[in-house]
């Protein structure tokens, strides 16, 4: 039959066109905000406020080598770079020592080894908050670059009344891999997410490779807080407690984002993707139901679609309605993939979009099933 009647048609037709409802209302009511942002015009170098760079490294000195310059050579009239040397054990100290001596910029607070003690990189992190000179304070990590010597420009020009977090994209690095481009692809939708979200008034976290606000708001917020014990969770965590409507931006300039060196294996990232997952579960009620439909929803369209194809059951119906859900993601994926700049990976986005929920339920059951075993944040 072309339009079924069938009560059992009927009913599956009604959830297949309800989930493509929710996946639609995600793509037009928030990613589609991201494209709507203005960049704006950069502060003079009169109104810049100091700023100082933390970051934190464990045995990152062949990523020092290649990324720090990049940091320490930004286009900006006033700022600091602090790396807190956390209980390295490879050649870190002795490079930073070399490189203090070319670049009266960099800072370094070391934290010494003690085998009987296991800490988290929050405690890292405090270091360099305390011993950062300036207000304005900017995150990456040792194994990042931004993509611009504009990038404090960028994140210092979002600053106004009322602003105390600036969330920025922090991409990965191109590399020609399957692997690679999914886990770019999945970056980039997340980034997608957690903008959009931001943009609707409903901010929910942030990534510590990219991501800014005030020292004086941190320890007014109470540092890290209830979730200070917690392994993980230094970036999101901490913006899904604090931030709100008002006080939460996101930079979205070509020239503000950083890159990343990507996980080289499958399992790599998934012991990347399980400390982040092992935070979750501690964020707001309404950011965790906002976050669990997404996938629901996107893994019941494609599971309906499949059921109702197969059964014949109001095909002219059923096309209509998929061809309607994928003309709107192609249009959102494409320009995600030119603002994030990620150009090549919109090719792939149909089959990463049926894969990635089924991929990160997969690792989040492992995750909740490992518990707390894992003890470093390195």
């Amino acid at each position: 039959m072309i339009f079924s009647t069938e009560p059992v048609h009927i009913v599956l037709l009604s959830a297949f066109a309800l989930m493509a409802v929710i996946q639609t209302w995600y793509y037009l009511g928030y990613y589609l905000k991201v494209f709507r942002v203005t960049y704006g015009d950069s502060l003079p170098d009169s109104e810049l406020p100091p700023v100082t760079v933390i970051i934190c490294a464990r045995n990152e000195a062949a990523n020092l080598v290649r990324f720090l310059p990049s940091v320490l050579e930004q286009d900006y009239p006033l700022f600091e770079v602090v790396v807190v040397n956390d209980c390295s054990e490879d050649e870190t100290h002795e490079l930073l020592e070399e490189m203090q001596q070319r670049y009266p910029r960099l800072r370094v607070s070391t934290i010494i080894k003690d085998p009987g003690f296991a800490h988290a990189k929050k405690l890292a992190m405090l270091i360099g908050i305390k011993a950062a000179k300036h207000d304005l304070l900017v995150f990456t990590d040792a194994d990042c670059r931004p993509d611009s010597d504009r990038w404090l420009r960028s994140a210092a020009a979002l600053y106004s009344d009322g602003v105390e977090i600036v969330l920025g994209y922090g991409g990965y690095m191109a590399e020609k891999s399957l692997l690679n481009s999914y886990i770019r692809y999945e970056t980039m939708f997340i980034a997608l997410q957690y903008s959009g979200m931001t943009l609707a008034g409903v901010p929910y976290m942030g990534v510590g490779r990219n991501l800014s606000y005030h020292r004086s708001f941190f320890f007014e917020k109470g540092g890290f807080g209830p979730h200070n014990h917690i392994m993980s969770g230094d970036d999101d965590l901490f913006v899904n407690r604090v931030s709100s409507p008002s006080n939460c931006r996101v930079m979205l300039s070509p020239d503000s984002f950083t890159r990343s060196v990507a996980p080289a294996s499958v399992k790599e990232w998934a012991r990347q993707k399980q400390r982040h997952f092992s935070t979750a579960k501690y964020y707001k009620t309404s950011d965790k139901l906002r976050l669990f439909l997404e996938p629901f929803s996107r893994v019941s369209y494609y599971a309906l679609l499949t059921t109702l194809l197969i059964m014949l059951a109001s095909w002219p119906i059923v096309a209509f309605i998929a061809l309607a859900r994928l003309i709107v993601r192609i249009i959102v994926i494409y320009k995600a993939s030119r603002t994030f700049k990620e150009k090549e990976i919109w090719f792939f986005s149909l089959f990463f979009d049926i894969l990635s929920p089924f991929v990160s339920t997969i690792l989040y059951i492992t995750t909740t099933r490992q518990g707390k075993k894992t003890k470093t944040w390195k």
